[in-house]
């Protein structure tokens, strides 16, 4: 980053019919650009104009190196790497002063996995982790097609699950949840990067509203996905207990998850088609789930440690329908107000 003020360039005649500007020497060191080399420009809304430089410029990898202590936990260390790893690091190394416990390396294998990282090089104190992918021959709008595709894909199958008290359909959509957050992951840093690095916007066909707003539409598929796992978890409870489930509740939840996984489906389809002819029916079937909702709100409970084990999991499972929903006409919102962009 070039962190002195703002510079001022003079418009001067080239002949009689161009106009040119000079570039800033210490800009064009950083970008490694010599006579002879091509940047490509972009007139922004604003009528501003950004100067990409030629695609090298942002293939510099990024290195850091995080010390895990000997005491660190489990969680602080994926906190640190999945930081490292969205804000666009190709190389995290780790080191310890002692060497990594069972529990660290069983910690860093896992977190790797979750993210498009390999470890290349490890040691009892030393792990180097690399990014596989090239973000600049990526496609943001493809990765999202492929995780919704997934998510759709899951609440698909919990419905089924919920309808043939299927057991192992219920078991197979948990396993999904970790496909969807590698998806996450990997959207998100492409994001993050495109957001600090025009260049890599540009090549991506993004600007920072559509950062933004994709930004958002992962965060509200993971979510999703979130809660349909939560949902297939209190399936499987409920499948051992089937005999104290209350007979005339899970009709209503089957009615209920219909809606507001046929909502999100479409939510997201209306987003990448740019459509918002139906969107407005999306947010407004919010009003459908909500008189479902309230028609098994008051559960009756007669004591029983098993029944009211029973009605705590239809309670996760009711009000994780409820938030998909919601999600579904945050999407449904965010595509009208993305119609609105100029």
């Amino acid at each position: 980053m070039i962190d002195s003020p703002m510079e001022t360039r003079k418009i001067t005649a080239l002949g009689k019919y161009s106009l040119i500007i000079t570039l800033p020497k210490k800009w064009v060191k950083l970008n490694n650009l010599s006579r002879g080399d091509n940047v490509s420009l972009t007139v922004q809304p604003d009528l501003s104009l950004i100067i990409h430089p030629k695609s090298k410029a942002f293939e510099k990898q990024k290195e850091i190196t995080l010390i895990i202590k000997a005491d660190e936990n489990e969680n602080t260390i994926i906190r640190h790497i999945i930081g490292c790893y969205l804000n666009g690091y190709n190389i995290i190394k780790l080191e310890s002063r002692n060497i990594f416990s069972v529990e660290q390396q069983t910690t860093i294998r896992r977190v790797v996995r979750s993210l498009y990282m390999r470890i290349i090089e490890s040691t009892a104190n030393n792990a180097t982790l690399q990014t596989l992918m090239d973000e600049s021959m990526a496609s943001v709008i493809s990765g999202i097609e492929r995780m919704h595709i997934i998510t759709s894909s899951m609440c698909q199958d919990i419905l089924k699950s919920m309808k043939n008290w299927d057991q192992d359909l219920a078991m197979s959509v948990i396993s999904l949840e970790d496909d969807v957050d590698q998806f996450m992951y990997f959207l998100l840093r492409l994001l993050r990067m495109a957001a600090m690095n025009p260049s890599l916007a540009n090549q991506l066909g993004l600007d920072m509203i559509d950062c933004l707003d994709c930004q958002t539409l992962v965060h509200r598929i993971e979510h999703v996905a979130d809660h349909t796992t939560n949902i297939a978890e209190s399936l499987i409870n409920l499948f051992e207990n089937w005999k104290f489930m209350p007979k005339n509740i899970f009709p209503v939840l089957i009615k209920t998850a219909e809606i507001a996984f046929d909502s999100y489906d479409k939510a997201v389809q209306f987003f990448l088609s740019k459509s918002v002819d139906n969107t407005d029916k999306i947010i407004d079937l919010q009003n459908e789930i909500k008189r479902l909702e309230e028609t098994i709100t008051p559960m009756p409970y007669y004591g029983e440690r098993e029944e009211k084990n029973v009605l705590c999991h239809i309670c996760v499972i009711r009000d994780s329908i409820k938030r998909i929903s919601e999600y579904a006409a945050d999407i449904a919102e965010l595509t009208i107000d993305r119609s609105f962009k100029a």
